[in-house]
């Protein structure tokens, strides 16, 4: 089978995941012409359709249910020898793929990269920002810097600090209402926190982004929940004393554990970890 052939893979298996073109495009990073255009190439490659077109969704018949099965197992052994091989090279250099929040992505970790982009010139980073957990098995990213109470058991990493998390009100009015913590963030320790402070029948604005909270709350939209690596240094704001004043999050920096070990990927995570853990506002 080509090459192409092989990575048509992750789209069908997207497309089955997700249950349509949109969900496997938002999920693989391609337009929606693209899923459709690789989809179709790979159906009429051989000579059957793979998906039912229906009005809720691309859903899979039972007499191809065996297809993306095998698919699955042949993609699977192909993403662990992708994976050994990344991890083989025990050199500090090369790019390393690195996810972590927006909150971090905006304030500590250019700085930090920079820092580290400056100690060992051959050393590279891809940083993708989102409040998403990636899917790192699937080579999304090597390392992952994540605020969490505890690792997942498919992670390995160390601690680097804590994140802390404070309630900020526009400068001046400590008793604006409360905005709402949406989306990945409404799951987390700070959106169980944040859910506490809303006023019964009161209708708070809100979103999915603790970056874009922090300007909701400057423009004077209410007050939120918000890392302080976000809110202390912003003049526009101004830090609620409330019980608790904060709460803080363990900060970790993983990798998945079936290639995380290597010496490359290790050596760089502690190089992360150091960095983090000197920052002021991650003490």
């Amino acid at each position: 089978m080509h090459k192409d052939n092989w990575d048509d893979l992750r789209f069908v298996l997207a497309v089955a995941d997700e249950g349509s073109v949109s969900g496997a495009a938002r999920v693989l990073g391609v337009n929606h012409a693209t899923v459709i255009r690789r989809i179709a190439a790979f159906e009429e490659r051989h000579g059957s359709e793979i998906f039912e077109r229906t009005p809720l969704g691309y859903q899979i018949p039972q007499s191809r249910q065996m297809v993306i099965s095998a698919i699955r197992e042949v993609f699977g052994a192909i993403e662990a020898v992708e994976r050994t091989l990344a991890g083989a090279d025990a050199q500090v250099s090369g790019v390393i793929r690195l996810t972590s929040t927006d909150s971090l992505a905006v304030t500590v970790l250019p700085e930090v990269i920079a820092g580290l982009v400056a100690q060992s010139p051959g050393l590279g980073f891809e940083l993708h920002s989102s409040n998403a957990h990636l899917d790192l098995s699937r080579l999304h990213a090597d390392i992952t810097i994540r605020p969490a109470l505890r690792l997942s058991d498919e992670l390995i990493g160390t601690r680097a600090g804590t994140l802390w998390v404070s309630v900020y009100a526009p400068k001046g009015w400590p008793d604006a209402p409360q905005l709402s913590l949406r989306g990945n963030l409404a799951r987390t320790q700070s959106g169980e926190w944040n859910e506490t402070l809303i006023k019964e029948n009161e209708q708070a604005n809100g979103s999915d982004s603790f970056v874009v909270l922090r300007e909701m709350v400057a423009q004077r939209l209410g007050r939120a929940v918000l890392p302080d690596v976000l809110g202390q240094n912003d003049p526009r704001l101004e830090k609620i004393d409330l019980a608790p004043p904060h709460t803080e999050i363990p900060l970790w920096v993983a990798s998945h554990a079936d290639f995380g070990d290597s010496p490359r990927l290790r050596k760089v995570r502690e190089m992360l970890a150091a960095a983090l853990q000197a920052h002021p506002l991650l003490r």
